[in-house]
Protein backbone atom coordinates (compact mmCIF):
# COMPACT_ATOMS: atom_id res chain seq x y z
CA UNK A 1 0.00 0.00 0.00
CA UNK A 2 1.50 3.55 -1.20
CA UNK A 3 1.32 6.15 1.68
CA UNK A 4 -0.52 9.19 0.67
CA UNK A 5 2.28 11.09 0.34
CA UNK A 6 3.69 9.00 -2.37
CA UNK A 7 0.66 8.78 -4.02
CA UNK A 8 0.32 12.97 -3.98
CA UNK A 9 4.44 12.88 -5.76
CA UNK A 10 2.67 10.56 -8.18
CA UNK A 11 -0.44 12.69 -8.92
CA UNK A 12 1.22 15.85 -9.55
CA UNK A 13 4.00 13.89 -11.56
CA UNK A 14 1.20 13.07 -13.68
CA UNK A 15 -0.39 16.62 -13.24
CA UNK A 16 2.98 18.41 -14.47
CA UNK A 17 3.36 16.23 -17.64
CA UNK A 18 -0.37 16.51 -18.45
CA UNK A 19 0.10 20.53 -18.29
CA UNK A 20 3.51 20.19 -20.08
CA UNK A 21 1.77 18.31 -23.02
CA UNK A 22 -1.17 20.96 -23.06
CA UNK A 23 1.64 23.85 -22.92
CA UNK A 24 4.32 22.53 -24.99
CA UNK A 25 1.82 21.02 -27.87
CA UNK A 26 2.88 24.22 -30.03
CA UNK A 27 6.48 22.57 -30.25
CA UNK A 28 4.93 20.07 -32.40
CA UNK A 29 2.29 21.59 -34.37
CA UNK A 30 2.82 25.30 -34.31
CA UNK A 31 4.55 25.46 -37.40
CA UNK A 32 2.22 23.21 -39.31
CA UNK A 33 -1.02 24.83 -38.23
CA UNK A 34 0.44 28.61 -39.42
CA UNK A 35 1.60 27.05 -42.68
CA UNK A 36 -1.70 25.69 -43.13
CA UNK A 37 -0.71 22.02 -43.70
CA UNK A 38 -2.59 20.57 -41.11
CA UNK A 39 -5.56 21.54 -39.67
CA UNK A 40 -5.68 21.99 -35.79
CA UNK A 41 -7.54 19.10 -35.15
CA UNK A 42 -5.36 17.01 -37.31
CA UNK A 43 -2.00 18.22 -35.71
CA UNK A 44 -3.49 17.67 -32.58
CA UNK A 45 -4.38 14.09 -32.75
CA UNK A 46 -0.91 13.58 -34.69
CA UNK A 47 1.16 15.11 -31.58
CA UNK A 48 -0.85 13.39 -29.08
CA UNK A 49 -0.47 9.82 -30.67
CA UNK A 50 3.27 10.42 -31.82
CA UNK A 51 3.97 12.17 -27.74
CA UNK A 52 2.85 8.60 -26.53
CA UNK A 53 5.18 6.21 -28.89
CA UNK A 54 8.21 8.80 -28.31
CA UNK A 55 8.11 8.41 -24.72
CA UNK A 56 8.25 5.11 -24.63
CA UNK A 57 11.69 5.17 -26.91
CA UNK A 58 14.30 4.65 -23.43
CA UNK A 59 14.66 6.22 -19.97
CA UNK A 60 17.81 7.57 -19.94
CA UNK A 61 16.79 11.30 -19.61
CA UNK A 62 14.81 9.96 -16.62
CA UNK A 63 17.91 8.27 -15.35
CA UNK A 64 19.49 11.96 -15.64
CA UNK A 65 16.87 13.99 -13.60
CA UNK A 66 16.27 10.76 -11.24
CA UNK A 67 19.75 11.13 -10.16
CA UNK A 68 21.68 14.10 -11.88
CA UNK A 69 20.61 16.90 -9.88
CA UNK A 70 20.70 14.72 -6.05
CA UNK A 71 21.05 11.65 -4.50
CA UNK A 72 17.29 10.10 -4.32
CA UNK A 73 18.49 9.22 -0.62
CA UNK A 74 19.16 13.02 0.24
CA UNK A 75 15.30 14.06 -0.78
CA UNK A 76 12.14 13.50 0.70
CA UNK A 77 8.50 13.47 -0.42
CA UNK A 78 8.07 17.28 0.59
CA UNK A 79 10.88 18.32 -1.29
CA UNK A 80 9.56 16.48 -4.38
CA UNK A 81 6.04 18.09 -4.23
CA UNK A 82 7.03 21.53 -3.39
CA UNK A 83 9.42 21.36 -6.77
CA UNK A 84 6.70 20.06 -8.80
CA UNK A 85 4.19 22.54 -7.02
CA UNK A 86 6.70 25.36 -7.97
CA UNK A 87 6.87 23.82 -11.83
CA UNK A 88 3.28 23.99 -12.06
CA UNK A 89 2.63 26.63 -10.83
CA UNK A 90 4.96 28.79 -13.27
CA UNK A 91 4.10 26.30 -16.15
CA UNK A 92 0.32 27.69 -15.67
CA UNK A 93 1.34 31.29 -15.60
CA UNK A 94 3.20 31.34 -18.70
CA UNK A 95 0.82 29.66 -20.74
CA UNK A 96 -2.18 32.03 -19.28
CA UNK A 97 0.06 34.88 -20.37
CA UNK A 98 1.02 32.60 -23.87
CA UNK A 99 4.42 33.01 -23.20
CA UNK A 100 6.47 29.82 -24.46
CA UNK A 101 8.76 29.24 -21.28
CA UNK A 102 10.23 25.81 -20.55
CA UNK A 103 8.43 23.22 -18.94
CA UNK A 104 12.04 21.61 -18.59
CA UNK A 105 13.54 24.68 -16.73
CA UNK A 106 10.52 25.16 -14.49
CA UNK A 107 10.75 21.59 -13.18
CA UNK A 108 14.69 21.34 -12.65
CA UNK A 109 14.35 24.91 -10.89
CA UNK A 110 11.35 23.73 -9.17
CA UNK A 111 13.27 21.05 -7.94
CA UNK A 112 16.48 22.42 -6.97
CA UNK A 113 14.52 25.33 -5.28
CA UNK A 114 12.76 22.53 -2.76
CA UNK A 115 16.16 20.92 -2.43
CA UNK A 116 17.88 23.84 -1.38
CA UNK A 117 14.97 24.86 0.69
CA UNK A 118 14.81 21.68 2.50
CA UNK A 119 18.20 20.56 2.97
CA UNK A 120 20.63 23.32 2.03
CA UNK A 121 23.21 23.70 -1.08
CA UNK A 122 25.49 21.04 0.08
CA UNK A 123 23.84 17.87 -1.25
CA UNK A 124 23.20 19.34 -4.96
CA UNK A 125 24.81 17.05 -7.13
CA UNK A 126 26.88 20.35 -8.54
CA UNK A 127 28.93 18.75 -11.22
CA UNK A 128 26.10 16.72 -12.36
CA UNK A 129 23.78 19.89 -12.28
CA UNK A 130 25.84 21.48 -14.40
CA UNK A 131 27.09 19.25 -16.98
CA UNK A 132 24.28 17.04 -17.43
CA UNK A 133 21.95 19.34 -17.28
CA UNK A 134 22.25 23.17 -17.19
CA UNK A 135 25.07 22.90 -20.22
CA UNK A 136 23.05 20.72 -22.41
CA UNK A 137 19.86 23.21 -21.83
CA UNK A 138 22.14 26.38 -22.21
CA UNK A 139 23.33 24.76 -25.57
CA UNK A 140 20.72 23.08 -27.23
CA UNK A 141 19.15 25.87 -28.57
CA UNK A 142 22.68 27.53 -29.90
CA UNK A 143 22.60 23.90 -31.67
CA UNK A 144 18.58 24.02 -32.50
CA UNK A 145 19.72 27.41 -34.66
CA UNK A 146 23.06 26.31 -36.16
CA UNK A 147 21.28 23.37 -37.46
CA UNK A 148 18.20 24.93 -38.68
CA UNK A 149 20.69 27.60 -40.76
CA UNK A 150 22.16 25.18 -42.32
CA UNK A 151 19.63 23.07 -43.08
CA UNK A 152 17.65 25.88 -44.47
CA UNK A 153 20.72 27.21 -46.56
CA UNK A 154 20.64 23.50 -47.97
CA UNK A 155 17.68 23.25 -49.17
CA UNK A 156 17.77 26.33 -50.52
CA UNK A 157 20.48 25.32 -52.67
CA UNK A 158 18.51 22.32 -53.88
CA UNK A 159 15.45 23.82 -54.61
CA UNK A 160 16.32 27.26 -55.75
CA UNK A 161 15.81 27.17 -59.26
CA UNK A 162 12.01 25.39 -58.47
CA UNK A 163 9.05 27.54 -59.15
CA UNK A 164 7.66 28.48 -55.32
CA UNK A 165 4.23 27.10 -56.23
CA UNK A 166 5.87 23.55 -56.92
CA UNK A 167 8.16 24.26 -53.86
CA UNK A 168 5.08 24.90 -51.54
CA UNK A 169 3.32 21.92 -53.12
CA UNK A 170 6.16 19.16 -51.99
CA UNK A 171 7.09 20.86 -48.68
CA UNK A 172 3.31 20.70 -47.71
CA UNK A 173 3.42 17.12 -47.94
CA UNK A 174 7.13 16.93 -46.16
CA UNK A 175 6.34 19.60 -43.49
CA UNK A 176 3.76 16.62 -42.42
CA UNK A 177 6.58 13.96 -42.09
CA UNK A 178 8.70 16.79 -40.25
CA UNK A 179 5.56 17.99 -37.77
CA UNK A 180 5.15 13.95 -36.98
CA UNK A 181 9.45 13.63 -36.29
CA UNK A 182 8.87 16.51 -33.92
CA UNK A 183 5.92 15.36 -32.21
CA UNK A 184 7.78 11.85 -31.56
CA UNK A 185 11.22 13.52 -30.39
CA UNK A 186 8.58 15.69 -27.72
CA UNK A 187 7.35 13.22 -26.21
CA UNK A 188 11.02 11.15 -26.42
CA UNK A 189 12.94 14.15 -23.93
CA UNK A 190 10.02 15.75 -21.70
CA UNK A 191 8.00 12.57 -20.56
CA UNK A 192 10.84 11.20 -19.26
CA UNK A 193 10.99 14.13 -16.68
CA UNK A 194 8.44 13.32 -14.48
CA UNK A 195 9.35 9.65 -15.08
CA UNK A 196 12.88 10.61 -13.05
CA UNK A 197 10.64 12.54 -10.34
CA UNK A 198 8.56 9.51 -9.71
CA UNK A 199 10.97 6.80 -9.91
CA UNK A 200 13.40 8.98 -7.59
CA UNK A 201 10.34 9.66 -5.07
CA UNK A 202 10.03 5.71 -5.14
CA UNK A 203 13.82 4.81 -4.16
CA UNK A 204 13.83 8.01 -1.73
CA UNK A 205 10.55 6.09 0.18
CA UNK A 206 12.32 2.72 -0.05
CA UNK A 207 9.94 0.90 -2.28
CA UNK A 208 12.64 0.64 -4.93
CA UNK A 209 16.03 -0.81 -3.86
CA UNK A 210 17.68 1.32 -6.87
CA UNK A 211 17.11 3.63 -9.49
CA UNK A 212 15.45 1.80 -12.22
CA UNK A 213 12.05 3.62 -14.09
CA UNK A 214 9.28 0.60 -13.87
CA UNK A 215 7.14 0.16 -16.74
CA UNK A 216 4.06 1.09 -15.39
CA UNK A 217 5.70 5.02 -14.50
CA UNK A 218 6.58 5.17 -18.46
CA UNK A 219 3.22 4.15 -19.33
CA UNK A 220 1.43 6.30 -16.99
CA UNK A 221 3.94 9.08 -18.13
CA UNK A 222 3.33 8.91 -21.76
CA UNK A 223 -0.48 9.06 -21.27
CA UNK A 224 -0.53 11.86 -19.47
CA UNK A 225 1.60 13.67 -22.20
CA UNK A 226 -0.78 12.79 -24.95
CA UNK A 227 -3.83 13.45 -22.83
CA UNK A 228 -2.12 16.91 -22.26
CA UNK A 229 -1.15 17.40 -25.81
CA UNK A 230 -4.60 16.56 -27.01
CA UNK A 231 -5.71 19.49 -25.10
CA UNK A 232 -3.85 21.48 -27.33
CA UNK A 233 -1.95 25.07 -26.02
CA UNK A 234 -3.43 27.51 -28.48
CA UNK A 235 -1.97 30.80 -26.64
CA UNK A 236 1.47 29.60 -27.10
CA UNK A 237 1.03 27.95 -30.36
CA UNK A 238 0.43 32.15 -32.03
CA UNK A 239 3.54 33.25 -31.02
CA UNK A 240 5.29 30.40 -31.83
CA UNK A 241 3.94 29.81 -35.07
CA UNK A 242 3.03 33.21 -36.32
CA UNK A 243 4.74 36.10 -33.86
CA UNK A 244 8.63 35.18 -34.93
CA UNK A 245 8.57 35.00 -38.19
CA UNK A 246 5.99 34.36 -41.38
CA UNK A 247 6.35 30.97 -41.96
CA UNK A 248 5.73 28.58 -45.16
CA UNK A 249 5.83 25.34 -45.30
CA UNK A 250 9.61 24.56 -46.90
CA UNK A 251 10.66 26.84 -43.62
CA UNK A 252 8.16 24.83 -41.22
CA UNK A 253 9.75 21.37 -42.43
CA UNK A 254 13.42 22.95 -42.06
CA UNK A 255 12.49 24.01 -38.66
CA UNK A 256 10.53 21.25 -37.72
CA UNK A 257 13.14 18.43 -38.92
CA UNK A 258 16.12 20.77 -37.56
CA UNK A 259 14.82 20.70 -33.85
CA UNK A 260 13.79 16.94 -34.01
CA UNK A 261 17.25 16.16 -34.99
CA UNK A 262 18.85 18.10 -31.87
CA UNK A 263 16.44 16.68 -29.26
CA UNK A 264 16.30 13.26 -30.39
CA UNK A 265 20.02 13.26 -30.64
CA UNK A 266 19.78 14.75 -27.08
CA UNK A 267 17.30 11.75 -25.57
CA UNK A 268 19.32 9.03 -26.66
CA UNK A 269 22.38 10.89 -24.85
CA UNK A 270 20.36 11.18 -21.96
CA UNK A 271 20.38 14.80 -22.09
CA UNK A 272 17.37 17.03 -20.73
CA UNK A 273 16.76 19.58 -23.19
CA UNK A 274 13.81 22.20 -23.83
CA UNK A 275 11.82 21.46 -26.60
CA UNK A 276 10.01 25.02 -26.63
CA UNK A 277 14.13 26.53 -26.77
CA UNK A 278 15.12 24.26 -29.00
CA UNK A 279 11.80 24.61 -32.34
CA UNK A 280 11.98 28.60 -31.15
CA UNK A 281 15.86 28.95 -31.91
CA UNK A 282 15.09 26.63 -34.89
CA UNK A 283 12.78 29.10 -36.39
CA UNK A 284 15.14 31.85 -35.98
CA UNK A 285 17.68 30.24 -37.06
CA UNK A 286 15.44 29.93 -40.51
CA UNK A 287 14.57 33.22 -40.47
CA UNK A 288 17.63 34.45 -40.37
CA UNK A 289 18.82 32.60 -43.76
CA UNK A 290 16.08 35.40 -45.64
CA UNK A 291 17.54 38.45 -43.30
CA UNK A 292 17.95 39.30 -40.11
CA UNK A 293 15.27 41.50 -40.08
CA UNK A 294 12.76 38.63 -40.75
CA UNK A 295 12.98 37.93 -37.25
CA UNK A 296 10.59 39.48 -35.10
CA UNK A 297 13.23 40.15 -32.73
CA UNK A 298 11.18 41.71 -30.25
CA UNK A 299 9.39 38.42 -29.68
CA UNK A 300 12.57 36.32 -29.56
CA UNK A 301 13.97 38.78 -26.68
CA UNK A 302 10.36 39.03 -24.92
CA UNK A 303 11.28 34.72 -25.14
CA UNK A 304 14.16 34.73 -24.02
CA UNK A 305 13.94 36.82 -20.91
CA UNK A 306 11.18 34.09 -20.24
CA UNK A 307 13.74 31.53 -20.45
CA UNK A 308 16.07 33.35 -18.16
CA UNK A 309 13.49 33.76 -15.82
CA UNK A 310 12.04 30.27 -15.42
CA UNK A 311 14.09 28.59 -13.10
CA UNK A 312 15.29 30.88 -10.55
CA UNK A 313 11.14 31.82 -10.71
CA UNK A 314 10.07 28.23 -10.35
CA UNK A 315 12.81 27.97 -7.93
CA UNK A 316 11.45 30.42 -5.91
CA UNK A 317 8.08 29.53 -5.75
CA UNK A 318 9.04 25.58 -5.11
CA UNK A 319 10.90 27.43 -1.78
CA UNK A 320 8.23 29.43 -0.53
CA UNK A 321 5.93 26.16 -1.34
CA UNK A 322 8.35 23.96 0.67
CA UNK A 323 8.65 26.01 3.81
CA UNK A 324 4.58 25.91 3.97
CA UNK A 325 4.16 22.69 3.98
CA UNK A 326 7.11 22.23 6.31
CA UNK A 327 4.93 24.92 8.90
CA UNK A 328 1.86 22.67 8.27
Amino acid sequence: MLEPLIILVIILALLFDFINGFHDTANAIATSVSTRVLSPNQAIIMAAVLNFFGALTNTEVAHTIGQGIVDPRFINNEIIIAGLLGAIIWNLLTWYIGLPSSSSHALIGGIVGGVIAGNGFAVLNAKGLIEKIFLPLITSPIIGFIVAYIVMEFILILVGKMAPRRVNRYFSFLQILSAAFMAFSHGSNDAQKSMGIITAALVASGILPYFHVPFSVVIACALAMALGTSMGGWRIIKTVGTRIIKLEPIHGFATESSAAMVIIGASLLGKPVSTTHVLSAAIMGVGATKRLSAVRWTVAINIVKAWLLTAPASALVAALVFFLIDRL
